[in-house]
């Protein structure tokens, strides 16, 4: 077996080689871990990419004694995203390399079954032309280590070839007249949910900006009315992103008076004030490594804002009553249902911590212009209270769904499920009726709905969905549902739906 100067001296002409290669993707994809198993001298090479969401890893292709081995490619593939050594390389971006890779203390379903075990194993992050985390470069051998000094030039041929891969994809799609740019999410699956409820246009969005933050590090301010879920959104980022081994920690700012809301984040030193018998770290410190969700943002204090602004831009605290400032390294989630730039206008918040804060802006829909969502929370919601309340599972009414999804919901999930709660203690069989709705603001009995009612409801409901969907586009609406454009036109018009129609 060649020295690892050896190797090393043959990584450049390889990555040469590859450079140039052209090809099919699967063709490019067998050749770069023909290389890597040539070069490191390992019998098993594996590609493992990253989904768009970050949550979802998939072997792409693997190479085996000097030939492709065939990967899975069924309808649901693998995902290896929560394997222990995987989701190591993937969480800390970083190589990892065992030299005594035992069975009993190491869980290695990804590797393939063979007459002799694994005894070593080699996992490179892969990283796109943005340097972001794209995918994993694998290696084992049954016998010997694999060199620390391969790690780099095997890095670089990783990078050179999931660049090249990306550049035959481009080239495919505008063969084929595909456009990404203007491509609209069709279906949940291609961003994912993150943990979160929802199939609609406007949670697809949503899908598409948290996907967007999960392996960057960009401050994220989440907008939205109360109970949108904001701190669900908060924490998918987190549990989903690169910081997702480290501490979640949230703080709600305007649940505190300032002075202990200052010490609660910062921390104090013996002897600041009255009663600090002791240091005491924040929850900065606390979050370290992690993230800090900092919920109504907009009720923070001015001159705390002044001090928050600091850490934001030169990552550093000062504890109170201490002379010497350290350096955290934490990522700050904002939340607020304030319009900040009004609460700017107002003096009532620093403009310049509201540009800092803004770098990445999500906005949470209200659960009104939702559609369809209303009735998946709505069940999900019944099926999680009854397993509360331990009692056996309801059904839903059709008349009390079409009741449901007729309000408006101001106090959008929150309320949801607090109504749906007080709706199944008022329920005494297992069928969930409009009367135990009593959704509030609504006289006695404007429950009964008719059918014809129940009707205009689910219409105007599709209506607006499909309207959501096309960004507005009637034809396209039109053609989605069936219609010809003026049976779409008439009906919008008897329903008074407009192309900017809040649900």
């Amino acid at each position: 077996m060649p020295d690892s100067t050896h190797q090393l001296s043959c990584a450049a002409p390889v990555l040469a080689c590859l450079a140039a290669l052209a090809g099919e993707p699967q063709q490019l994809q067998h050749q770069l871990l023909a290389f890597a198993s040539n070069l490191s001298q390992c019998p098993l090479a594996q590609l493992y990419l990253l989904d768009k969401t970050h949550t979802g890893l998939h072997l792409s292709s693997q190479w085996f004694d000097g030939a492709p081995l065939q990967v899975d490619t069924g309808v649901e593939p693998t995902n290896w995203f929560d394997q222990q050594l995987l989701q190591y390389c993937l969480s800390q971006n970083r190589s990892l390399n065992l030299r005594a890779l035992d069975n009993s203390l190491y869980a290695t379903p990804f590797l393939p079954e063979t007459a002799h075990p694994w005894r070593s194993l080699l996992c490179l992050p892969l990283h796109d032309a943005n340097q972001q985390l794209a995918g994993l470069l694998l290696l084992a051998r049954h016998q010997g280590d694999i060199a620390d000094a391969l790690s780099e030039p095997l890095s670089h041929l990783g990078s050179i070839g999931l660049g090249r891969l990306s550049l035959l994809q481009q080239q495919r799609d505008l063969q084929h007249g595909h456009d990404d740019s203007i491509a609209l999410p069709s279906t949940q699956a291609e961003y994912g949910s993150f943990g979160l409820i929802g199939q609609s246009p406007a949670m697809q969005q949503v899908y598409r900006l948290i996907s967007k933050v999960l392996h960057n590090p960009v401050t994220v301010l989440i907008g939205g009315e109360t109970g949108t879920g904001k701190e669900l959104v908060a924490r998918a980022i987190h549990d989903y992103g690169f910081r997702r081994s480290q501490a979640f920690i949230a703080q709600n700012c305007s649940a505190l008076p300032e002075q202990l809301l200052e010490s609660e984040l910062f921390g104090y030193r013996k002897g600041a004030f009255t009663g600090a018998m002791q240091d005491r770290a924040g929850l900065f410190d606390a979050a370290d490594g992690g993230t800090l969700f900092l919920d109504e943002i907009g009720d923070m204090p001015l001159a705390l804002q002044a001090k928050l602004l600091r850490v934001l831009q030169e990552g550093e605290i000062r504890p109170l009553g201490s002379t010497r400032s350290h350096r955290v390294d934490v990522r700050i989630i904002a939340a607020t249902h304030q319009r900040l730039h009004e609460q700017v206008q107002r003096g009532l918040f620093r403009e310049d911590l509201y540009y800092r804060l803004g770098h990445f802006p999500i906005e949470l829909p209200p659960l009104r212009e939702r559609g369809s969502d209303i009735r998946q929370l709505a069940l999900h919601f019944a099926s999680d209270t009854c397993t509360f309340l331990q009692r056996s599972p309801c059904h839903w009414s059709d008349s009390a769904l079409a009741y449901l999804a007729s309000h408006r919901f101001p106090g959008n999930v929150r309320e949801l499920k607090g109504l749906i709660a007080r709706a199944l203690l008022l329920c005494d069989g297992n069928l969930l009726l409009p009367e135990h709705l009593q959704l509030p603001g609504t006289p006695e009995h404007a429950h009964r709905l008719g059918l014809r009612e129940q009707l205009e409801v689910v219409e105007r409901n599709l209506l607006i969905e499909g309207l959501q969907l096309h960004g507005g586009n009637q034809t396209l609406t039109a053609q989605a549902l069936g219609l010809p454009r003026r049976t779409l036109l008439y009906r919008m018009q008897r329903l008074g739906v407009t192309a900017d129609t809040p649900k």
